[in-house]
């Protein structure tokens, strides 16, 4: 027997997670979310992960032979970013913050805390979710210095420097 959608969150909002921006582009259609169910795979080669929602609108994008997508860690002053990216209709999402296209032509953001430029190498659908592995071409830190946005306990949370 599985315990209940409810309980189930209930536990893991007590899991501390850092705040990214996942964008992906295919043509001249781009889209982005805040995605905290991100993690690194591997160092030799570089692979990272990311857990999507499948009803979200940037699975249409990574559902293409050539996909590609970008993973943006938001510095602790990037809240209203986080929130736009979560909330705002998909055209105004882009509206705010200095966006460029990456090498693979994924959007990157460049006061992020850095960025990870990725192909896309696997695809696994996993209940209500895919999990995509991303092969990292390139990357970027902008803001060494500065501590990440973390979400904790259903809020946002800034750690202490």
């Amino acid at each position: 027997m599985t315990i209940s959608p409810d309980r189930f969150r209930d536990a893991l909002r007590l899991f501390s997670a850092g705040v990214t921006i996942v964008t992906s582009s295919h043509g001249s259609q781009r889209h982005g979310l805040t995605v905290s169910a991100f993690c690194s795979v591997s160092a030799d080669p570089p692979l990272v992960a990311v857990v999507i929602d499948r009803e979200c609108t940037i699975n249409a994008l990574l559902e293409h032979p050539d996909a590609v997508f970008a993973v943006n860690f938001l510095c602790r002053d990037q809240v209203e970013l986080s929130n736009r990216f979560a909330f705002e209709k998909d055209e105004d999402r882009f509206l705010v913050g200095d966006w460029r296209a990456a090498e693979t032509g994924a959007p990157v953001l460049l006061d992020s805390l850095a960025w990870l430029d990725c192909r896309l190498r696997e695809r696994h659908v996993a209940g209500s979710h895919t999990i995509f592995i991303g092969e990292v071409l390139a990357s970027q830190v902008n803001r060494p210095d500065d501590p990440p946005l973390i979400y904790w306990n259903r809020d946002y949370r800034r750690i202490a420097t």
